[in-house]
């Protein structure tokens, strides 16, 4: 060949910053594929580079037997004597060298698309390979181009995208503006190799922090949790494995400084850094924040809490469009209900005056039930016995106390049902207000035992 390979594969070697054995393999590639298409895909070639004179020397192997029944893969034991091998004998495989100046203009242009191709598929897999170990790292580009609402990001050996939904609302890039990003996602498939970059992504935001505060980088600080609505606000639980380090104070830095550098990187989006506790109640107080909580009522089994402020403070604890309080839901993964203290009152009162309404039940039960959790006598009405536990109250007596409330429900929607047919019978007399006749047997039944409320039998008759 008239090219010197030598120096085109040093210089693609540097260029590409692919290794030199691969490109040699490349170039030996492209001459096998281009020799089989020249001899035919049945004969048996082999190629090897060949350094010292910087060509790609074609062998075709064939083997030596004694009577020729295939020319395409064997050779006749005399006919290798006198050409190729005076010791050869039957079995061996000898190499036969092929003049790779047949090889014609066609099949020399097919041999450099291969060898293009090649090239390029391993300057892909080596960026991959550069890049695949750097998931969750920020990385420095100039934006190259956009196409559509995607932005094109040069990272210098390749390109990357930053998706729309990557992107933080109301941001503005221009081509050629510098841009810092999270490597997101990394992928070499058939179509090529694909790398994926954020600005919205928590992990930004907790890299951002990193790479601003020694004490989080050396692990003394710990980011334990962290929730964002890109562009407007994030809040960040924080934790210190040192007692004399302020998790919140290391963060913050001296006037501000470390978090204000991460506030400018996300272009002004406000940051509430919050102390980390196990306590999960009090963390979402925290998360609250800068409201103030009156009381917090958790409920495990639905892994939700009732968070009551005072009135002056509802509008803060919510925030703008719900963004604070959405903001303390993922920061602490628990489904809050935040709501004022004069609501709370006013449904606490609703909620015991339904209880207090179930004949025989009484005030000091109705109180002790709605602390237990119970709303209303429908909630009551639908408990199960089985596993019915009030404090103060036996089993025995819990189960009067349910089957009272499931009598009085079923008589209210009965007299729910009857409203109509009175307001129908517009025609005759107008009929007598329904009445709920009570028993006299049934105060008796249902009173709870004086021991269980503290007081008389007498005292719950009187109630």
């Amino acid at each position: 060949m008239a090219v010197d390979l030598n120096r085109v594969i040093e210089q693609v070697s540097k260029e590409k910053g692919i290794d030199k054995t691969i490109v040699i393999n490349a170039v030996e590639e492209m001459m096998h594929s281009a020799a089989r298409r020249m001899f035919g895909p049945e004969r048996n070639i082999e190629s090897r580079y060949n350094n010292e004179v910087g060509e790609v020397e074609l062998f075709e192997i064939k083997t030596v037997v004694e009577r020729v029944a295939n020319p395409a893969s064997e050779v006749e034991l005399d006919e290798a004597h006198s050409k190729y091998d005076p010791d050869a004998e039957p079995g061996d495989e000898i190499l036969i060298k092929l003049d790779t100046a047949r090889m014609g203009r066609i099949a020399a242009q097919a041999a450099k698309q291969n060898l293009i191709q090649h090239i390029r598929d391993a300057e892909r897999k080596q960026i991959y390979n550069e890049f695949k170990d750097r998931k969750g790292e920020i990385v420095s580009g100039i934006v190259q181009r956009f196409e559509r609402k995607n932005m094109i990001v040069n990272l210098g050996r390749t390109e990357a995208i930053l998706p729309e939904k990557e992107q933080i609302p109301h941001e503005r890039y221009r081509q050629s503006d510098r841009i810092r990003a999270l490597i997101l996602e990394v992928e070499l498939s058939e179509k090529g190799l694909s790398i994926v970059l954020s600005r919205t992504s928590n992990s930004f935001l907790m890299k951002l922090f990193e790479q601003e505060v020694p004490e989080i980088y050396e692990g003394i600080v710990e980011i334990r949790q962290c929730a964002r609505e890109p562009g407007g606000r994030a809040k960040v639980a924080v934790y210190s494995k040192d007692t004399d380090v302020d998790p919140v104070g290391a963060c913050v830095g001296m006037k501000g400084t470390r978090v204000q550098a991460v506030v400018q990187e996300l272009r002004g989006e406000k940051i509430d850094i919050v102390p980390w506790t196990d306590d999960q109640a009090e963390l979402v107080c925290r998360a609250l924040a800068p409201a103030k909580v009156s009381k917090v009522i958790i409920d495990e089994d639905e892994h939700a809490m009732e968070v009551i402020v005072p009135d002056d403070q509802l509008s803060l604890a919510i925030g703008k469009r719900g963004q604070n309080v959405r903001l303390a839901h993922r920061l602490s993964g628990w489904k809050l209900d935040v709501r004022s203290d004069s609501d709370a009152e006013e449904e606490a009162r609703a909620a015991r005056a339904s209880l207090n309404a179930i004949p025989g039940i009484g005030d000091i039960n109705a109180e002790l039930l709605y602390q237990w959790g119970f709303r209303s006598a429908e909630q009551l009405a639908d408990a199960n016995e089985n596993n019915f536990e009030v404090e103060g109250i036996s089993p025995e007596r819990a189960r009067q106390v349910i089957h009272a409330a499931r009598e009085w429900v079923g008589r209210k929607r009965t007299e729910q049902l009857r409203q109509p047919e009175v307001a129908n019978n517009v025609a005759g007399t107008s009929p007598a207000a329904d009445s709920i006749p009570v028993p006299a047997s049934d105060a008796a039944d249902i009173t709870l035992e004086a021991a269980a409320v503290g007081g008389s039998a007498e005292d719950a008759e009187a109630e």
